[in-house]
């Protein structure tokens, strides 16, 4: 596990499955003549119009797949993809200086794109602000650079059993590095395929068609199930626009702040018997940081 005990680990098609008890990957999708004759995906039904609801409960399961055939990611994905191995040792050459805002992990173009599909699973609202402004694409950028991130902390020995029933684990060979690096390259390459232009300069209701159907598992990256990427992405979203800032998302507590959640406050002994009463202060981070409500 990364640095919080409570981590969401990826999931394959079927919900709710944390890597440890996750169910195996769907069968390989159709062949590749399949996807050139492919259509666009029709309009989302659960992603559109998005709430905080949705959010919380997911983004549903009504909508039917969609067979769009099977999509290879490009030679140097997968080359990005086993240079970020698990175990693999890291630089003994020291870093770049990283501007404020500049991913350390992801290229530009896959930033773009995790920023727009982030703000898609968790846009700006009456309530509050969205994933981008929340910092969520930065907190997922640092946590590839963790233990988690690099699949260390999980067992990623074959053979991996594609029928495999669920109770017998993860059974796919990818780390989180390796399911963001294959699953963007994967989404690029089908994006522009089926629409001639990069996710992000989409309209909104496109680039929720295509995240609808990346959730309904409607095609396959290499051997990562669209759906595998998809949960990952929207798990990741969720805990960056809540976790506590120290680990780049939830900036200045907004995530907190729509909730009403106290953040780490040690004392709340004066209002254990108070259940009629809102609880009148703002959040305070594990470092000292605090918000004011209203």
């Amino acid at each position: 596990m990364p640095d919080m005990p409570n981590r969401l680990y990826p999931a394959a098609p079927l919900p709710e499955q944390p890597p440890h008890t996750h169910a195996a990957p769907a069968s390989p999708a159709q062949t590749q003549s399949a996807q050139q004759s492919a259509e666009p995906p029709e309009p989302a039904t659960t992603l559109c119009p998005p709430t905080r609801r949705h959010v919380v409960q997911g983004l549903g399961t009504g909508a039917a797949a969609l067979a769009l055939g099977t999509v290879v990611a490009p030679a140097d994905a997968q080359a990005a993809a086993d240079h970020a191995a698990p175990g693999t040792a890291p630089s003994t050459h020291p870093a770049p200086p990283i501007q404020p805002n500049t991913p350390r992990f992801f290229s530009p173009a896959e930033f773009a794109l995790l920023s727009a599909a982030c703000e898609r699973i968790f846009p700006a609202d009456a309530q509050g602000p969205g994933a981008i402004a929340l910092g969520v694409p930065h907190f997922i950028d640092g946590q590839m650079d963790t233990p988690w991130g690099r699949g260390e902390l999980w067992y990623m020995q074959g053979p991996h059993r594609t029928d495999a029933p669920a109770n017998l684990g993860y059974q796919l060979p990818y780390s989180p590095q390796q399911i963001y690096k294959v699953g963007l390259a994967g989404v690029m390459g089908w994006v522009q395929q089926t629409h001639q232009a990069a996710f992000e300069t989409l309209a909104p209701e496109v680039q929720d068609s295509i995240l609808t159907a990346l959730e309904q598992n409607a095609t396959q990256f290499d051997a990562l199930p669209a759906a595998t990427f998809f949960e990952q992405l929207r798990s990741d979203t969720i805990e960056g626009a809540f976790a506590d800032p120290l680990h780049g998302g939830n900036r200045h507590m907004a995530g907190w702040l729509m909730m009403g959640f106290p953040g780490a406050r040690g004392d709340y002994m004066d209002w254990v018997d108070r259940y009629d009463t809102p609880y009148p202060y703002g959040p305070v981070s594990i470092a000292g940081e605090t918000a004011e409500h209203g």
